[in-house]
């Protein structure tokens, strides 16, 4: 089925300002509360969000098998259910109204009125019930970096990782949707001289640059995903910061992995963009070596060339931002991710959610953390306002953008961001 959505020469009668995340090449998907307070379905051209639930009741998507309230729901799961060819028919319908030479609704004003919202008429929602989330440890550099601060920088990488993409499983309740604050976590940290450990807030709050994707219904438990049909089941990616409270997971990860240091907050986009969207962005990723396992074995471009941002701004300051990343840096591909996933038999369904891990590219100012960027609070990280971080402070807002660009075309995610707040109290 062709992606007639892509096509670079089309424009939207809709207004899109200049470099625009959401021009009509993008056709994202979302679910919002609208200003009469109903939850639906929508994408978003330029600053203007799209109820595909009222579309879809007033005939605009005849001849595309739809069930009637598939856009009249609260999260995304069933659409995503549904597959890719209704994705694209759905994706490209939508193009094909708001080219700037259909009148169809574009010259139909009372119909206009019941589909198309400003943005701040609007509230973004959670867009997926992620039933399950795992997150994964797929950058080599972040990986590299993070092995060198706490173990022998000769040694670096544990003998698994360039054989296996290293992945734990998360917590799917904890997951917001950007805007939200969250509050400074509480826990136990590594015990002084007395043996006793630390109780309190986290004084070491971080951030984690990452992407996540979500995947449709794929595979019943038992039977595992080819490499060459990984991609059929991923519907779209998000930014994704993996909150993490460094001090809390250093005193708990020994033997089990993450818990508390990273299951109090994880903040995702609330657009996600598809993987049709992204179809021009394709790059080939790192060399890997050894050569995988067979079943991880994979042709052609798998990785994408998203240039990644991360932004600290202080209460009532400026921006300033501390990274500048890409996506295309992974080691191990979403592909590849999702195949290791199920290899066991591991059954993926509609919503689920698979996080990169932190994106850190090859330079100092491309680590995907203040763990990295500071190197364990060593090197504090200058803001614009004067101040310096060694990690993220009580009203703090750490925003996280993304993009891709070339010639004819930029497609992009939003912003992905949240303020920390003090701890609560007990």
């Amino acid at each position: 089925m062709p992606l007639s959505a892509n096509n670079t020469d089309r424009h939207s009668w809709l207004k899109v300002p200049e470099n625009s995340d959401f021009p009509i090449q993008n056709i994202p998907f979302g679910v919002f509360l609208t200003r009469d307070d109903i939850i639906t379905i929508g994408t978003r051209i330029g600053d203007t969000a799209i109820d595909l639930g009222a579309l879809h009741q007033l005939g605009y998507f005849k001849g595309i098998d739809l069930t009637d309230d598939i856009f009249l729901q609260d999260t995304l799961n069933d659409f995503i259910a549904d597959g890719r060819k209704t994705w694209r028919l759905v994706r490209n319908r939508v193009s094909e109204i708001f080219m700037i030479d259909n009148p169809a609704l574009r010259d139909h004003e009372e119909h206009k009125k019941r589909v198309l919202f400003a943005m701040d008429e609007i509230e973004m929602q959670l867009p997926v019930d992620v039933g399950d989330y795992t997150d994964f440890y797929a950058s080599k550099e972040h990986a590299t970096n993070v092995g060198s601060l706490f173990r022998d920088p000769e040694n670096a990488l544990l003998p698994n990782w360039l054989h296996i993409p290293i992945g734990y499983h998360g917590r799917s309740s904890s997951i917001i949707p950007s805007g939200t604050a969250i509050h400074r976590p509480v826990g136990q940290t590594k015990p002084g001289d007395d043996g006793i450990p630390g109780f309190g807030p986290s004084k070491l709050l971080d951030f984690e640059l990452e992407m996540a994707f979500i995947t449709t219904a794929s595979n019943k438990l038992g039977k595992r995903i080819p490499i060459d049909e990984a991609e059929d089941y991923i519907f779209g990616l998000v930014l994704f910061n993996d909150w993490s409270a460094r001090d809390i997971q250093a005193w708990e990860y020994v033997p089990l992995g993450p818990f508390l240091g990273k299951n109090f907050a994880s903040t995702i986009s609330p657009w996600i963009v598809t993987l049709d969207a992204l179809e021009p962005f394709r790059v080939s990723g790192p060399e890997q070596q050894p050569k995988p396992l067979p079943y991880l074995q994979q042709r052609g471009n798998k990785n994408f060339d998203i240039k990644l941002q991360a932004v600290i701004q202080p209460e009532g300051k400026e921006e300033s931002v501390v990274c500048n990343s890409n996506f295309k840096f992974m080691y191990w591909s979403m592909a590849q991710q999702l195949t290791h996933h199920t290899v066991n038999g591991c059954n993926v369904r509609s919503g689920d959610m698979m996080g990169s891990g932190t994106i850190s590219g090859p330079t100092k100012d491309s680590y995907g953390s203040m763990l990295e960027l500071s190197w364990r609070g060593q090197n504090p990280v200058s803001l614009s306002d004067g101040s310096t971080r060694k990690f993220i402070e009580d009203g703090d807002t750490v925003i996280l953008r993304g993009y891709c660009k070339n010639d004819e075309v930029r497609i992009g995610f939003g912003d992905c961001s949240g303020k920390v707040l003090p701890s609560n109290t007990l």
